[in-house]
This record gives structure tokens, C-alpha cells and sequence, in this order.
């Protein structure tokens, strides 16, 4: 059931793309225990989904494996159909098992997709939720959707277990994270799964579940949740004429793990036999990054700081702008204006509060700049479409356009060649790959810590790139860009 740009690529870049989306999405997990959500499958011109596939037991222990997946509607290709335009899609779910490599499962359903950007509150995102009977165990869930106006196809796979009941050992299963949403007839706000890492603001209250099968009534077990809130980096990358990052800084770092404030901590203890869902509901938070985790203890007192727990899981998130990844409100349409605003100048419009009074400082700013009353409105929509498509390809701990990957795709576009070599990556915007002025340099920062996802690559600043800087402002400020990204 169904709830509710075009660009040329060359194939190299397309691939490497896909190759980090790949390797994010295998080492979102450096420690198997804490979940990330899934990353956008963002290819440009095929469909983009967000999936997730997670085992629970429901109240007599059978098995099942919840299936969600949120389609992003602009991806789509679309027929016209009276008002409104419709796309269809095969959403294919196959289920291969991991405990039984033997046993395998495909399912197949025809949706419908329908969509009017011209209304004013057009939905972006539809979600799609299947529940289906599974065997207790481990298995790897692909989730599949073909656009058929197009033939393109796009995947996301997810590894899910059911916790076995007649088990001897206890179980936790994974932490299946919900949002209160407004549902797609916004009528009655609802629970919509969550599937990725990062969470919108407008996104209000939110839920986790999990369950757990206790084997016995006679060995009570200390179930403690906590909800904490690391130190993390929120600030846009520095220009690219600046210097570089110090190692011990916030923004070379990212987050800090060992730095943290515990939002909330709840404690009881279970002496009830069989599987258990426990269902713990978290009020709106702030931008930042989260951990939300279950630790399961032996006994009925509570344990001390050192004891290690015997079952833990754990879903780590993050509060982002209101829309994210899209922009909608005058503040996320101003915020990315700071790589063509000088300093004073972004202050100034990041200090008005009104709403109507921060959307005609954003609308006068081009118009100031771009002469030509079509091309201003052409520039804008190609950079703001560059940064939506940042927060897609390049989102971890912050925003996809405040990474440093994320500020030069939206300065200068995708480049036409990408190389990397381990920790290092290389965006040629030319032939010459000698060219200083056309070739820039990424590294991964030496970060050292088991919870650390993120492919986070850190431009190698120069003075010596403020020629290469002012000419690129030019060209956005004059609406050049729409001739030449570089």
C-alpha cells in the first residue's frame, strides 16, 4: 500500500558515486550493534528510495519482516493523467536467508504514484510499507523499484533478523525507528518509519521499537534506554581559499563519540516470559546527532558504570533542517547563500527572523546580481538544485551541503573525473589532471574510532585558489553559470 532534474553525468563520476553510496551503506555499521538507517540511492534520472527491512515477532511469535521504502516523487517520470501527472512503478522485495543460504523469496507489486508540483503543498515523498511472514533468522533483504516509464531500476539492501522464540538464549532485536508525520492526506498525523540516518526537523515527535524474548520469568533482566546527544560539527565547509582544518578541531573531527549529554535514561525491570515489545516514544528534539540505545543487564539492581551489558542495540540519527534534503522554508533557502555572500553580508540576512521579510532579502540578492529577471530565476533553481542534490550524495554527521564535497559539487558542479586511492580523492574538472586551477584534492581525516561511519573526505585548502574562487563567484552572481561551470 502506498502512503503518502535533469542532469548529464559522466558515467565515471555516476559510478564512483555510487561506489561511496555502496561503501557507506556496508560500513554505516563499524560496530554491528548500532544502526544508521540506510543511505538515498541517488543516481541522477533513475528513481530514489530510502529502505528499510527489519524482523520482529508479532503477538502469537510468528515471524515477519516489515518493509518500508520512501520513494522521492521528482525522481519519477511521470504520464499525464487529467491534473495531475502519474508514475508507475514494480516494487520487487526479495528475501535471501543468511542463517538457511538455501532459502530464497520474491515478491513483486504494481504502485501508482501520483503528483502535482504545482499545488502548494506538494508532497515529496510517498512511503511504501509491506508486512510479510518470515521464520525466525537472519536474512538479506533487497528492495527493488523500476520505473516503467523509463525501464530505469534502483536498490537498496538491508540485513534483518528475527529473534528466535523457542531459543535458549534471550534476544534483542534491531531498533526500528517511527516519526509522527502528517500522512499523505494530511489529515491525521500518523508513525512513518524512518529510514536514513537523518531525520527532518518538522519531523515532531518520534518512536523506537524493539523486542525482546526472555527466556525465563526466574532471571529477571534490567532493561535500561538511553538517548544521547554527541558533540558534533554544524558548521558550513570553510572557503576553499582558506587553510586547512586543524587536526584537533571540531570540524576535522566530526563528532565526538567521547563527548556526549544523556537526553534521557529510562530503567526497568522484566520478569515477563517470552518475546516483549518495547515501545519507547522521545519528544522533538534539537538539530544534532543522536544515539538512541536498549541494554539488556542480568538481575534486578541496578547495574554499576563498568558492568558490560548482556544484550545491546542501538539506532544512531540526526535532526536536521526542516525539509531536509529539500528546501522549502526561506531559511533553507538562505542558509547555503553563505559560498556567495561575504561575511557581513550573511549575518545581516541570517539575522532577520520574519519569515516574508528572510524570503525577499534571498529573492533580492539574485535579482541584485543576475540581471536578467529569467536567468536569476534560471540560477537560483541550478543552485539550489546543486544543494539538494549535496544533502543526497554527501550528508553524515551535517548537512550534504555544508561537507566540503557538498561545497565545491555546488560551486563547480560534478566533476568530470573522480579517482581515489584509499584515504584520498581526486575531482578533475578537465583533461589536464596537472592543472592546479581544475584538480582538487580530498583526504579522509585520520579519525580513529569504531562509531565512525561516515565517508567524510576534507578539501586541501589554498591561498593560492582565491583566483579559482572569485572567478566561480562571478559566474554564479552574473549568471554566467548557466553557460559554463567552470
Amino acid at each position: 500500500m502506498i502512503k503518502q532534474s535533469t542532469m548529464h553525468s559522466p558515467l565515471l563520476f555516476v559510478l564512483l558515486m555510487a561506489l561511496i553510496a555502496l561503501s557507506s551503506a556496508c560500513t554505516r555499521s563499524v560496530n554491528p550493534d548500532i544502526e544508521r538507517g540506510s543511505s538515498y540511492v541517488f543516481q541522477p534520472g533513475f528513481p530514489e528510495i530510502l529502505a528499510s527491512a527489519i524482523g520482529f515477532l508479532d503477538e502469537e511469535d510468528q515471524g515477519f519482516i516489515r518493509v518500508s521504502a520512501e520513494i522521492v516523487k521528482p525522481s519519477l517520470i511521470y504520464r499525464s493523467l487529467n491534473d495531475t501527472s502519474k508514475a508507475r512503478l514494480l516494487m520487487e522485495v526479495r528475501i535471501v536467508g543468511v542463517t538457511d543460504p538455501s532459502f530464497s523469496r520474491t515478491v513483486q507489486e504494481t504502485i501508482e504514484v501520483l503528483y502535482n508540483p504545482l499545488q502548494q503543498q506538494a508532497d515529496e515523498v510517498d512511503t511504501y510499507e509491506r508486512t510479510l511472514d518470515m521464520d525466525p533468522g537472519r536474512y538479506t533483504v533487497t528492495i527493488s523499484i523500476t520505473d516503467l516509464n523509463s525501464n530505469k531500476v534502483s536498490s537498496s539492501s538491508e540485513t534483518t533478523f528475527i529473534p528466535n522464540p523457542e531459543a535458549p538464549e534471550n534476544n534483542l532485536a534491531t531498533i526500528r525507528m517511527e516519526g509522527l508525520q502528517v500522512d499523505q492526506d494530511g489529515d491525521q498525523p500518523t508513525f512513518l518509519p524512518i529510514n536514513s540516518y537523518d531525520v527532518p526537523s518538522k519531523v515532531d515527535s518520534l518512536l523506537f521499537l524493539t523486542q525482546l524474548t526472555n527466556q525465563s520469568s526466574e532471571s529477571p533482566l534490567w532493561i535500561q534506554t538511553r538517548l544521547l546527544r554527541f558533540r558534533s560539527d554544524a558548521s558550513p565547509a570553510r572557503p576553499m581559499q582558506f587553510n586547512n582544518y586543524g587536526n584537533s578541531s571540531l570540524p576535522y573531527k566530526g563528532i565526538e563519540y567521547d563527548e556526549y549529554e544523556i537526553v534521557r535514561q529510562t530503567d526497568r525491570v522484566l520478569q515477563q516470559e517470552g518475546s516483549v515489545l518495547l515501545e519507547i516514544p522521545v519528544d522533538p528534539l534539537s538539530r544534532g546527532n543522536y544515539r538512541f540505545e536498549v541494554l539488556i543487564y542480568e538481575g534486578e539492581q541496578e547495574p554499576t558504570e563498568d558492568e558490560e551489558s548482556l544484550l545491546y542495540k542501538a539506532r544512531e540519527f540526526a535532526i536536521k533542517s526542516e525539509n531536509y534534503p529539500f528546501l522549502r522554508t526561506p531559511r533553507e533557502l538562505a542558509e547555503p547563500l553563505v559560498y556567495l555572500l561575504k561575511e557581513d553580508e550573511y549575518e545581516t540576512m541570517m539575522a532577520i527572523e520574519d519569515d516574508t521579510q528572510l524570503k525577499e532579502a534571498v529573492d533580492r540578492f539574485w535579482l541584485s546580481n543576475v540581471q536578467s529577471l529569467s536567468d536569476a530565476g534560471l540560477t537560483l533553481e541550478k543552485y539550489y538544485q546543486r544543494v539538494e542534490e549535496a544533502n543526497k550524495q554527501f550528508s553524515n554527521f551535517k548537512e550534504g551541503w555544508k561537507t566540503d564535497a557538498g561545497m565545491m559539487y555546488v560551486l563547480f558542479g560534478q566533476p568530470w573525473y573522480v579517482e581515489r586511492q584509499v584515504n584520498v580523492m581526486r575531482w578533475s574538472y578537465s583533461y589536464d589532471r596537472s592543472d592546479p586551477e581544475t584538480n582538487f584534492i580530498f583526504e579522509q581525516p585520520k579519525v580513529k574510532n569504531e562509531f565512525f561511519p561516515f565517508n567524510n573526505y576534507l578539501l586541501l585548502r589554498s591561498q593560492g585558489y582565491y583566483s579559482v574562487y572569485y572567478r566561480q563567484l562571478q559566474l554564479w552572481l552574473s549568471g554566467g553559470i548557466l553557460q559554463r561551470d567552470l
